[in-house]
């Protein structure tokens, strides 16, 4: 992909404070799209924006719950009144809670589906009916997971709401292929962020078990998603990328 190939194209990108949204956010934003950066966290929403402004990007940051109904709205309002439309939303904002399944509680599964599926459906929802009201075309992504595809321990919730991702991007082709709008889900495997090398061992195990003999970084998920809101995809709607080096081909399990 060259460095104009996403001019013209407004962006959000939720979850985009650090690690795989930030590098999304940045790769997009150098690649010529002007982006909304979300993150839950005020002071990192800004510190990344500025960040990726000063390298040259077009981006502002809005930061809220990207599972509340009304900030949603408010994301998608602030984009196309800052920057005149929306095209592209990618639903990277995501909550990761263990526990074993036969003493999981209620409050950590409802946190789990409000932002990991309420929150990607209604992004999804509100930036379609702006793309069609445009009649512009568009692209949406969801960020999957290899715990949609594999089983993980402790992860019974989490995985649950990743596989629901990627049933709603084949159910939406119906929806919105009309409209020229593509759906699809990037699923990362492990991957080298600020928060997985707090976890001691945590490169090292996965180095072993995963086939190309490292995890995956945020630069290789980003790859993947750029791709799949590309212009270079526009024939490609309700697919999921897996981006693990080959480990759920294998499910090497890391205990």
């Amino acid at each position: 992909m060259t460095a104009e190939n996403f001019t013209g194209q407004v962006a959000i990108v939720t979850g985009a404070g650090q690690g795989i949204g930030f590098e999304i956010a940045r790769q997009i934003a150098l690649q010529g799209a002007a982006v909304l950066l979300n993150d839950v966290n005020d002071e990192l929403a800004a510190k990344a924006a500025d960040a990726i402004t000063k390298r040259g990007g077009n981006c502002i940051s809005l930061a809220g719950d990207a599972a509340d109904i009304n900030f949603i709205q408010q994301m998608v309002d602030t984009a196309v009144q800052h920057f005149g439309k929306l095209t592209i939303a990618i639903a990277n904002a995501g909550i990761t809670l263990f526990g074993d399944f036969l003493n999981y509680p209620e409050q950590s599964l409802q946190s789990v589906l409000n932002l990991n599926l309420q929150g990607s459906f209604f992004l999804a929802q509100r930036t379609a009916r702006q793309i069609i009201q445009q009649k512009s075309g568009g692209s949406i992504l969801f960020m999957s997971s290899v715990t949609g595809h594999q089983a993980h321990k402790d992860l019974a919730a989490y995985g649950m709401t990743k596989a629901g991702l990627e049933m709603l991007a084949k159910s939406l082709v119906v929806e919105l292929s009309p409209y020229q709008i593509t759906v699809n889900t990037v699923a990362p495997g492990a991957t080298l962020t600020e928060r997985t090398m707090e976890d001691a061992g945590y490169q090292e195990t996965w180095s072993r078990i995963t086939p190309m003999g490292r995890p995956g970084t945020v630069q290789d998920v980003a790859n993947a998603v750029l791709f799949l809101v590309s212009p270079q995809a526009k024939q490609i709607t309700g697919q999921n990328i897996v981006v693990d080096g080959g480990w759920s081909a294998v499910s090497a399990s890391p205990y």
